[in-house]
């Protein structure tokens, strides 16, 4: 399981340490393709990640993305294994380094086989409204967004949920303060390039409006 750390220019303050996971269902490969160019991106235009520690996970299921099956080999559902005393070796890895990292913010990326369209799962009112709008607001040039009253069996409002499954990838249940935790989703059905874009839009959206709201946070 790689791990890749991109540190990005000074801001100003203290630097935002965020943790970017996909492949946690091995059959969704346009987070794991995204993770990776997203990295290559980061080379290009540091500037992306100003004030950022940016930790990327690209591929947190390898023998499902061996196999193209959304649990692993063992035959587990790994993202719905956190914090539960999972035996599988993967979740074991991934919570050690969430609980020695402390992440200040998770964004995982999946691909939902039901949705028609983009979607998010969102913790912390501040984080839904001045970082998860605006980005799955970006991504919607490339992909429709789900607007569903109902995704994935839970209340959703403009394709933006606010509850998260037991078991799913998140920081540590002792973690305090917490950080802010987001899932986006793609429709798995789309194509698979447009899938990868729209991560990469949701990702720089997300991060960029982050640091604004930390700014401003700062000012008052």
């Amino acid at each position: 399981m790689e791990q890749f750390l991109f540190v990005g220019p000074k801001s100003g303050g203290e630097y935002v340490r965020v943790g970017i996971f996909a492949g946690v269902h091995g059959d969704e490969t346009a987070g794991v393709f995204a993770a990776v160019q997203f990295l290559h991106e980061l080379t290009r235009h540091p500037e992306v990640a100003r004030g950022y520690e940016i930790y990327v996970y690209p591929l947190c299921n390898p023998s499902g993305f061996e196999d193209g099956t959304r649990h692993s080999r063992s035959g587990r559902d790994l993202n719905r294994e956190f914090w539960l005393g999972s035996r599988e070796l993967e979740v074991q890895l991934l919570e050690r380094q969430i609980r020695t990292l402390r992440f200040d913010g998770i964004i995982s990326l999946h691909a939902d086989n039901e949705s028609r369209g983009l979607y998010a799962f969102a913790l912390g009112a501040q984080v839904t409204q001045h970082v998860v709008e605006p980005a799955l607001h970006a991504a919607e040039k490339v992909l429709p967004r789900n607007c569903d009253p109902t995704i994935d069996n839970f209340t959703a409002r403009n394709g933006l949920i606010r509850k998260g499954y037991p078991g799913m990838l998140c920081a540590a249940p002792e973690a305090r303060p917490r950080p802010f935790e987001i899932v986006f989703e793609t429709p798995h059905a789309a194509e698979l390039e447009k899938q990868i874009e729209a991560n990469l839009i949701f990702l720089r959206e997300a991060l960029d409006q982050y640091l604004q709201l930390q700014a401003v946070g700062q000012d008052l």
